[in-house]
């Protein structure tokens, strides 16, 4: 008898034990994604002289991460994603150098509200805003505003950061960003905080928003944004724009976005340098048209134009440069996961007062490299797997 009690205890504790993660798995999950971007790219002007390279990550920036959710109970998950950024061609990391510079959260979904994360993410204008342009949704960098100005390629990455994403409600979804300085005596030194919102309702979506950065990593590294998070060098950077895209059939898409850009005391860019004459301001208006048509499941072709006009204002001076970008893309699916695109584009600029040099300058955003005149192409042919 006791023999058997035994078995019976000793069956129980083996149940139990492989109950338990049975269950977890269950209730939770994680998931290892990335993306893998390698090309080659023609640059007709790079200081002065063409350039045949290879170039990682144009379209998709090349990546790895790691994303989970935990069922809490009561309509809430727990959830976290960290994701690493790097060059393939290299094996360096990027985004400054940090171990998952892309991104790094933790926080709560519920299925009522919405959800809260904390750490490092993308702000509200990236999200809900940058897909309505052609660089944020179905082409990449060589295609962005100039000096992606607006942010809609998702050059400033954010630091420090709290945010709220609401659930869809009749089609609309809106979100909330602060992000702190996490400077003592300092808290609006280099701080962030932003609102978007969009709507989506059968073959359109409409989107706007709104997004402001109070001082910058040269008086508080540690804040919101860090010099490899940003483009400017500037003590404010205000940002508001909106757009509409709209399905002309289920294969055609067209699409209208409009930004504007204030920058005060700026003394340069990563794209054109340190800046002769500081900038009391410098504010950027960008127009962009795109389109968009899916020919075949697997096959697509977009085309994009964007007029940016800029107005420089300086104790030296001021001048009102301006650029034109146009720019085209096709892509065609060889899987589900593994694809093949090209893209082409073209950047003109204007004359410009020699106060605002060298702002005059074509340059391309994905060449990183301003051209030695007014004129700048470029062309990529690029393979790209996803995980």
């Amino acid at each position: 008898m006791k023999q058997k009690t035994q078995n019976m205890l000793l069956a129980l504790a083996v149940t139990g034990v492989v109950a338990v993660p049975m269950h977890a798995s269950a209730q939770s999950s994680v998931t290892l994604y990335g993306a893998i971007d390698e090309g080659l790219q023609y640059t007709s002007n790079v200081k002065g002289k063409s350039n045949v390279e290879t170039t990682s990550g144009q379209d998709s920036g090349d990546r790895w991460g790691l994303k989970g959710t935990e069922d809490l109970g009561g309509g809430l998950k727990a959830l976290f994603q960290i994701e690493n950024g790097f060059n393939l061609n290299t094996g360096a990391l990027g985004n400054g150098g940090r171990v998952f510079g892309r991104q790094a959260y933790v926080g709560v979904q519920s299925d009522r509200i919405g959800t809260v994360t904390l750490g490092r993410q993308y702000d509200p204008l990236v999200d809900l805003l940058g897909p309505l342009t052609a660089n944020g949704n179905w082409a990449g960098s060589l295609l962005s505003h100039v000096y992606d100005n607006d942010n809609t390629d998702n050059s400033i990455r954010v630091s420090n950061s709290v945010k709220f994403v609401s659930n869809k409600y009749a089609g609309f979804t809106f979100e909330g960003m602060y992000a702190f300085s996490n400077a003592a005596g300092g808290f609006a030194d280099n701080r962030l905080y932003g609102l978007a919102g969009q709507y989506a309702n059968g073959p359109v979506t409409i989107a706007g928003a709104y997004l402001q950065v109070n001082g910058n990593a040269t008086t508080n590294a540690g804040g919101a944004v860090s010099s490899a998070d940003t483009d400017f060098s500037a003590t404010r950077n205000q940002i508001f724009g909106g757009g509409i895209n709209y399905a002309l059939t289920s294969a055609a898409t067209v699409g209208f976005i409009y930004t504007h850009t204030n920058l005060t005391n700026v003394t340069g860019s990563e794209y054109f340098g340190n800046l002769a004459n500081a900038a009391n301001s410098l504010r950027f208006n960008n127009f962009e048209v795109n389109a968009r048509y899916q020919f075949t499941p697997v096959f697509y072709a977009g085309l994009m134009y964007t007029y940016t006009l800029a107005h420089y204002d300086s104790n030296a001076g001021q001048a009102r440069p301006h650029w034109g970008n146009v720019g085209g893309m096709i892509d065609y699916n060889l899987t589900k996961r593994t694809d093949v695109y090209m893209q082409v584009a073209y950047q003109r600029a204007s004359h410009t007062d020699g106060v605002a040099a060298p702002l005059g300058q074509a340059v391309l955003v994905g060449t990183d490299t301003p051209s030695s005149g007014l004129n700048q192409t470029a062309v990529l042919v690029s393979f790209r797997h996803l995980f």
